[in-house]
């Protein structure tokens, strides 16, 4: 759950960095932003592969060239979704999710690097006071294989 919360906030803030560069990329608020990128999830999940799957003759004659086109057209399709978030023209139709791309890679990254998720999860385990789930940590588990039965196998 929280994997997809920081997912979600740093395509967010990817969309608003695309709305700062690319002219035709319109965000009017973070929760329009947050809303997007939520849409955005939700296109790319289920619309996207059936594109890709389409276009792959396509995709393949254009040296993959063509899936900047199918990439587009979920970009598109995502802010037709949203009140408040709309993308005109062929430069933001191609530019942005390029761009939505490389900034939320970045992002993702220096969150990773300052440990952001594991500050946020202990931070989790505070509010709950310390109760967290059951979860077994693999690597304390050993199981030797000579030690069962015949009739376990």
């Amino acid at each position: 759950m929280l994997a997809f919360f920081l997912t979600t906030l740093v395509t967010a803030l990817s969309l608003l960095v695309v709305d700062l560069a690319i002219p035709g990329v319109v965000i009017a608020t973070f929760p329009a932003a947050l809303a997007a990128a939520l849409s955005l999830g939700l296109v790319n999940g289920t619309v996207k592969p059936v594109l890709s799957l389409l276009s792959l003759p396509v995709t393949f004659l254009t040296l993959g060239s063509f899936s900047l086109v199918v990439n587009g057209v979920c970009f598109w399709l995502a802010s037709l979704l949203v009140p408040g978030f709309a993308v005109h023209g062929v430069l933001a139709f191609v530019l942005g999710p390029i761009l939505l791309s490389l900034v939320s890679t970045f992002l993702s990254g220096y969150f990773l690097n300052q440990g952001l998720d594991q500050k946020l999860a202990g931070l989790g385990r505070k509010l709950t006071g310390g109760k967290t789930t059951a979860a077994v940590n693999l690597d304390s588990v050993a199981l030797d294989s000579t030690r069962l039965k015949s009739s376990d196998r």
